[in-house]
């Protein structure tokens, strides 16, 4: 080797400045997974919340459905024959 000849010591600029530029980007990368990743999760739960809600208020409107028809009939079968013992008793 030649004496007169120094070899640079430490770490070049350059390395340094795209070893901190490849960082932020992973970081910045990592980051916006995260709050997309994190976003979808709340967004998704508030659908499952949705869907249980239809699901109650679905089976609810069966069920008052039901209690209404239950009532038309009730009241389709005790009116005729109210009717009836109203104009029996009149005669």
């Amino acid at each position: 080797m030649q004496e007169g000849i120094e070899m640079p010591k430490g770490i070049p600029w350059s390395l340094v400045s795209m070893t901190a530029l490849s960082i932020t980007v992973f970081l910045l990368l990592t980051s916006f997974k995260i709050f997309l990743s994190s976003k979808i999760y709340y967004e998704s739960k508030k659908v499952n919340n949705l869907r249980q809600d239809v699901t109650v208020l679905r089976a609810e409107n069966i069920m008052l459905q039901n209690k209404v028809e239950a009532l038309r009939f009730k009241n389709r079968v005790t009116d005729p024959l109210f009717v009836m013992d109203q104009e029996g008793a009149l005669d």
